[in-house]
C-alpha cells in the first residue's frame, strides 16, 4: 500500500493534547513520516485523558495513529543536541508551546533555520507568537470564547454555549495544517524554510464569515438564534416523533416544494411567508407550522419524503447513528478498526481529505510511549544500542 501523497516528508511532532496532534496526525494519514516525541517515563498529556481501552486513552490512539514514537529530554544538553540531529533531516517541525519555551530552550525557529534552513516550523498557540496577549495560556473553551463563537452560540433565551467538540483547537489544526503545507511547496519551489504561526483565537474568528460582516456591514451585535440561520427560512431544525431534524430551503423555489411535500399550498400565498426575507422576519410563526407537520411522523419519513421532493433535509445524527450510517461510516470510510498493540481492536475516526489516487490511510496505530526509539535513534541520528540504552537509563531519552 502506498504510505501517501506525502510520502518522503519528514515531520518531528512536538506537540500535545489536541490541535497540534490533529495537524501532526493529518499529515501523517497522507503519508508523511512523522516522530511523535514525548518526555520520558511522562508523554503527551493526553494519554491521560479518558476513555480507555485496556488502560490506553483512546483520545491518544485517535490522534496519533500512523506516527513512530520516541521519547526525548530537550531540557538536557544530550536532547538537544540529539533533536538538532534530527532536525537536520527533517522539513517539518510542529509545537505547540507557549510561544517562547522553545527560545528558552535554544531551539526557537531562528536557531533552527540555521541548523536546516528549508525548515518548516509550524506553531500553534492560543493567541499566536505576536501581539499583546501572546503570553496567555490558551485553551480551546478560550478560543471560543475570545473568538467570539461561545456568544453566538445557543438559544436566545440561554447563555453562550461551547460547541459540543473543541472546535477551537480543530480549527486551529487544521490552520496549522493548511499553513504548513503552503510552506512546503514554497520550500520545494524555492527552497526557504518558512515559520507558520497559527493562532486558536484567529482561527476561530476566521470561521465566523457572516456574523463578523453582519456588525461590520451593519452596526447590529449577533446574538444567538438557535439552528435556523440569518439569511434564510426555513433553514433550521424541526421535532420529529423520535428526534430532529433539519430542512434547509435556501431560496424561494426550495420553500415551494417544502409546501408541496406538505400538502399545504395556501402557505405560498400567506403574505407572511412570500419571499426570503418576509420568511426569515416571521421565522417564528413558520417554525409552528411546518412542526405541526413533522411532529406527525418519524425522522426517517420525513427525510425521504422531502428528499423524493428535492429539498435538502437530515436528520440530527445522534453518535449512535452517525457510526452506523451507510455512507459516512462504510463507503466514506469516517470509521476504521485498528489493531493497537495493548488495547486490541479499536475503531478510529477515519481521515477526511480524499484523494483520487494515493489516498490517505490509518496503516499503524498510535505507539506505546518510546515505541520506536531504537529504531528511529538507529537509523535517523545513528546511535548505537548501547547510546540508546544508555541515555535513556539517564532519562535522556
Amino acid at each position: 500500500m502506498s504510505k501517501g501523497i506525502l510520502d518522503g516528508i519528514v515531520v518531528l511532532d512536538l506537540t500535545r493534547v489536541l490541535a497540534g496532534p490533529y495537524a501532526a496526525m493529518l499529515l501523517a494519514d497522507m503519508g508523511a513520516t512523522v516522530y511523535k516525541i514525548e518526555m520520558p517515563k511522562k508523554g503527551d498529556d493526553s494519554r491521560a485523558f479518558g476513555p480507555f481501552i485496556n488502560g490506553e486513552s483512546a483520545y491518544y490512539m485517535n490522534l496519533n495513529r500512523n506516527k513512530y514514537g520516541v521519547t526525548l529530554n530537550l531540557k538536557s544538553p544530550e536532547g538537544k543536541e540529539i533533536f538538532k540531529d534530527m532536525v537536520k533531516k527533517a522539513d517539518v517541525i510542529l509545537e505547540n508551546y507557549r510561544p517562547g519555551t522553545m527560545e528558552k530552550l535554544g531551539l526557537g525557529y531562528d536557531t533552527l533555520k540555521e541548523i536546516n534552513p528549508g525548515i518548516v516550523y509550524g506553531c500553534v498557540s492560543g493567541f499566536g507568537h505576536y501581539g499583546p496577549y501572546s503570553q496567555r495560556a490558551g485553551y480551546d473553551i478560550i478560543a471560543q470564547a475570545m473568538g467570539g463563537l461561545m456568544s453566538t452560540t445557543g438559544w436566545p433565551e440561554g447563555g453562550p454555549t461551547r460547541t459540543g467538540t473543541a472546535m477551537g483547537d480543530v480549527l486551529g489544526g487544521l490552520g496549522c495544517t493548511i499553513g504548513v503545507l503552503a510552506a512546503v511547496v514554497n520550500k520545494v519551489r524555492t527552497g526557504e524554510g518558512q515559520k507558520v504561526d497559527v493562532s486558536l483565537v484567529d482561527s476561530v474568528v476566521s470561521s465566523l464569515e457572516i456574523i463578523t460582516q453582519i456588525y461590520l456591514a451593519t452596526g447590529r451585535v449577533p446574538g444567538r438564534i438557535g439552528n435556523r440561520y440569518e439569511s434564510a427560512y426555513p433553514y433550521d431544525s424541526f421535532s420529529a416523533k423520535d428526534g430532529d431534524v433539519i430542512i434547509g430551503c435556501g431560496n424561494d423555489k426550495l420553500y415551494e416544494l417544502l409546501v408541496e411535500a406538505m400538502e399545504q399550498p395556501e402557505l405560498l400565498s400567506d403574505e407572511r411567508f412570500k419571499t426570503n426575507a418576509l420568511r426569515v422576519q416571521n421565522h417564528k410563526e413558520l417554525k409552528v407550522i411546518i412542526e405541526k407537520w413533522t411532529t406527525q411522523y418519524e425522522i426517517d419519513e420525513i427525510v425521504d419524503c422531502l428528499l423524493d421532493k428535492g429539498v435538502p433535509s437530515c436528520p440530527i445524527n445522534t453518535i449512535d447513528r452517525l457510526v452506523k450510517d451507510p455512507h459516512i461510516a462504510d463507503a466514506r470510510e469516517m470509521f476504521v478498526e485498528v489493531e493497537h498493540p495493548v488495547a486490541g481492536k479499536t475503531t478510529l475516526t477515519g481521515d477526511h481529505i480524499k484523494f483520487s489516487e494515493k489516498k490517505s490511510s490509518i496503516r499503524t496505530p498510535a505507539p506505546i510511549l518510546g515505541q520506536h526509539n531504537f529504531e528511529v535513534y538507529e537509523e535517523l541520528v545513528g546511535l548505537t544500542r548501547e547510546q540508546i540504552e544508555e541515555y535513556m537509563e539517564k532519562g535522556v531519552l
